[in-house]
């Protein structure tokens, strides 16, 4: 078996440059959330990095919309498991190529654009396990701090958590490699020879 490589966020251009897809690995440090409205404001209003109340430069964005539990010292999280990344494939190189992103993490893999961003900008894609909500936020340690909150609501608002042990697969690389990708054309493949049977 082999052995997980555990990889401290914010990630180098050096950590990304040395992942290759097939490698399992665990995230410790703080992680960003984004779902669809996160994207497109991005994208549409361009904020200033200024106005984001944290770094994204060097970050992982986790394609995710938590439960969240409001408690009298902040909030907690209940269930945090990821959501399909197809989702914001429209926005996803854009926001890579704009605020330096090193990671996009999520379930199902990215298309073209995300995969071509993702080599001119040394970045990765992570994919995590879907159906184990409850299990990737018990590896949530901490909620440090969130944005639009108020105009988006807990579920599409961006956090930022203090993770630990956080387990992913690199299924898209920095060098132009997709597993996605690969297992699709192999999919296709088997698909015609048995209609020409």
């Amino acid at each position: 078996m082999v052995s997980p490589k555990s990889l401290t966020l914010p990630l180098s251009a050096e950590d990304v440059a040395s992942l290759r897809a097939g490698d399992i690995i665990l995230l410790n440090g703080p992680l960003v959330t984004g779902r669809d409205k996160v994207h497109k404001y991005l994208v549409e209003k361009r904020p200033q990095k200024t106005e984001i109340p944290f770094e994204l430069a060097g970050s992982v964005l986790y394609h995710c919309g938590p439960i969240m539990r409001k408690t009298d010292t902040g909030y907690n999280v209940v269930a945090a498991g990821p959501t399909t990344s197809i989702r914001v494939e429209m926005y996803e190189a854009d926001v890579i190529r704009q605020y330096g992103l090193r990671g996009i993490m999520g379930k199902g893999g990215m298309g073209e654009n995300t995969l071509r961003a993702m080599q001119e900008a040394g970045c990765v894609y992570l994919h995590t396990v879907g159906g184990a909500a409850a299990y990737l936020a018990d590896r949530i340690k901490k909620t440090l701090n969130v944005w639009l909150l108020e105009e988006f609501g807990a579920t599409e608002a961006m956090w930022l958590f203090e993770v630990e042990s956080f387990p992913a697969i690199v299924t898209m690389d920095a060098h132009g490699k997709s597993m996605h990708k690969e297992i699709e054309d192999l999919s296709f493949g088997k698909f015609k020879e048995l209609m020409n049977r």
